[in-house]
């Protein structure tokens, strides 16, 4: 489309109030095609509308918005068999078998994976013919991504894919968003996890006040946080702590004089830290 950049998610001026509370408030954003953004903010920041209005499902009031090249708000059939949305809530489809479930979902589509090799591709083949009430939560997370890549989307939302999973769940399932990734899919997702964010995302999208206060890769972010470590020791049977930009210098002198620092920890900022710093300026 004529004068609209090759993205794959393309936003300017964002805007949507519900009566008097302004949610989001000229939001700016652009999502290359391949790339694996998250979308960080508090409760109540606006992340949740926005992606409503990209997905298509809810009516912005103003503010340039393409998608695949197309606005959502008017979009037709053909788009949407493009994208694919995995929402925060499990499936449950009762007495339907994980096979069954698959194949309802393919009739709504034309071109569709395979089912066999698409519940191969996210580790369900083995629960094929369990009923969907029998899996587990992880099982049903997965299940929730096959339906949502089944048509081969060029766009992947994710709304908090990963929420009440364990910490195995949880590494299983980043290795195959990073599966989808490596295959080409666009991902968008959204997540409380600052770890999962460092652990998938080519780049981060802090959201507060419905506005985008930072835009960047999550190494970038974390450097941005603050140069100063914090180290923690032992002297004495006291314990010692001191924030100091040149940690090696700190010690190298403390221990000069053949003095023991036990216990001796030096901690770097993370992604929380400049996650909180953002939000919190903002």
């Amino acid at each position: 489309m004529t004068g609209v950049p090759q993205s794959a998610v393309h936003v300017r001026g964002l805007c949507k109030s519900y009566g008097p509370l302004q949610a989001v408030r000229g939001l700016d954003l652009d999502v290359g095609y391949g790339e694996v953004v998250a979308i960080l903010g508090p409760n109540g920041a606006g992340k949740s509308t926005t992606i409503e209005i990209l997905e298509g499902h809810r009516r912005r009031d103003t503010g340039d918005v393409h998608v695949l090249g197309e606005d959502p708000g008017t979009a037709d059939r053909r788009w949407r068999a493009r994208i694919g949305i995995v929402l925060q809530e499990a499936s449950d489809f009762g007495m339907l078998t994980v096979a069954e479930t698959v194949r309802m979902f393919s009739k709504c589509y034309g071109r569709t994976r395979d089912t066999e090799q698409l519940l191969e591709l996210v580790g369900l083949s083995s629960t094929s013919r369990s009923r969907v009430r029998t899996l587990s939560g992880g099982q049903r997370r997965r299940l929730d991504v096959a339906l949502g890549i089944i048509a081969v989307p060029e766009l992947l939302f994710m709304d908090e894919p990963t929420t009440g999973f364990d910490p195995e769940a949880r590494r299983q399932f980043w290795d195959l968003i990073r599966l989808l990734a490596n295959d080409g899919t666009t991902i968008l997702l959204t997540t409380h996890y600052l770890d999962e964010a460092a652990a998938l995302a080519d780049r981060v999208v802090v959201i507060a006040d419905g506005r985008v206060v930072a835009v960047d890769s999550p190494e970038r972010l974390t450097a941005q946080a603050a140069s100063v470590a914090t180290v923690r020791w032992v002297e004495g049977g006291e314990a010692h702590v001191e924030q100091t930009e040149h940690p090696t210098e700190l010690i190298r002198r403390r221990s000069a004089d053949g003095r023991e620092m036990t216990d001796l920890t030096v901690t770097r900022p993370t992604l929380e830290d400049a996650y909180l710093r953002l939000i919190g300026s903002a």
